[in-house]
């Protein structure tokens, strides 16, 4: 990437052809982010809670005509702070460099989200969520968003097919990825982490007469679900504790793998809850 100014005496740049500007937009390619080992944050909410969370932006971005100067959490201010560098853009500039549609004037390039399994700490009240091969983005997002609403301890992908860093996934989650601890690694790494640890792993499936709510999860504990085609594998299921199903009374057997997971979660919540271990 080009050089950066000195960090808090903003650059403008106004041409959508700034090389700036078009290194920018090719991070939105995957294996650009993995390259430079960064990834994108866009949104002022979400450039908010990656600060509380302790991101250090490596450069800040923001349109002066689509912000109307506000920054009432001083984005600006706390970026700088870090060491961020910064500029301002033109709207023509800006909607070149924005991945969303009808941004609001704020993004990022902060430093890759870090993801070794082996950082993740397991104790007697640890409560994990699983996620094998979930591809969409905005599935990824809601977990997270669940996951720091409900205090999971973190959220770990097998297999995974959609990268952490993808825009999308920051996005769906409003920035919570950077406040849930995340991991990623393949199966067999993470089952024999579960199995290390000695973590109850509960599989999500509706082939099962086993009611979530009739399954312990007051202790340490896994919640598995799987890809939004396939569900959980075979190699899963099998490895399992228990499998145990959403009571439902419909016609489908089966919801989005977003909504399972917070139902699942949230029975771990009430369980832990009425036994004091939450």
């Amino acid at each position: 990437m080009p050089s950066n100014p000195r960090a808090g005496s903003p650059k403008e740049i106004s041409s959508p052809s700034n090389p700036h500007v078009k290194e920018l937009a090719a991070l939105r390619r995957r294996r650009s982010r993995q390259a430079a080992g960064v990834t994108l944050v866009e949104g002022y909410e979400e450039l908010d809670l990656a600060l509380r969370a302790g991101v250090r932006p490596r450069e800040l971005y923001f349109c002066p005509a689509l912000t109307g100067g506000a920054d009432p959490r001083n984005v600006v201010a706390r970026a700088a702070e870090r060491g961020a560098a910064l500029y301002s853009l033109s709207r023509q500039a800006f909607d070149k460099a924005a991945y969303r549609e009808g941004p609001d004037g704020w993004l990022a390039v902060v430093p890759d989200i870090e993801t070794d399994l082996s950082r993740i700490r397991v104790d007697d009240r640890s409560l994990f969520l699983i996620c094998e091969s979930v591809e969409k983005p905005g599935n990824l997002g809601s977990m997270l968003r669940t996951a720091d609403a409900a205090g999971v301890t973190a959220v770990i992908s097998a297999n995974p097919v959609t990268d952490w860093g993808n825009p999308n996934v920051i996005r769906a989650s409003k920035g919570t990825v950077f406040a849930v601890p995340i991991a990623s690694a393949d199966s067999e790494q993470v089952m024999r982490w579960l199995s290390d640890h000695e973590v109850n792993v509960v599989a999500t499936t509706p082939d099962t007469d086993v009611l979530m709510a009739d399954v312990d999860m007051t202790g340490p504990t896994a919640i598995l679900v799987g890809s939004e085609k396939y569900g959980l594998s075979d190699r899963w299921l099998r490895g399992s504790h228990t499998k145990a199903k959403i009571p439902m009374f419909g016609q489908v057997d089966s919801l989005n793998v977003g909504v399972s997971a917070a139902l699942f979660t949230y029975e771990a919540v009430r369980q832990r809850m009425a036994s004091g271990r939450h």
